[in-house]
């Protein structure tokens, strides 16, 4: 299984309602996708403000394999959404950070 674990930096007074919404889109992928498992998204509650780096919401989806990651990075739907939230970043891209990992 990979966990696709990616990181977010908004922009300050994003509303939640927003946020929300782009985690609503991103966990309806599993009906467009097979082998998705599961998705999650949730706030970072670390007090290590200084390595924190403003990085406060965070979202993860389990593949099955490399092969379902692939597809996922590659489907459009995904890339439409991936650019609606880039847009709501401080910093654009640098406002993201992606780990993908076995478990």
């Amino acid at each position: 299984m990979i966990r696709h674990l990616v990181a977010l930096r908004f922009k300050p007074g994003t509303p939640d309602t927003t946020k929300q919404a782009l985690y609503d889109d991103l966990a309806a992928l599993d009906a467009r996708i097979d082998g998705i498992l599961d998705f999650q998204s949730r706030a970072n509650v670390s007090v290590e403000d200084p390595l924190v780096r403003d990085f406060r919401d965070l979202f993860w989806f389990d593949f099955r394999d490399v092969r379902v990651r692939d597809v996922y990075l590659e489907d459009e739907v995904h890339q439409a959404i991936g650019a609606r939230i880039v847009a709501e970043l401080d910093g654009g891209a640098d406002g993201v950070f992606v780990m993908d990992f076995e478990v």
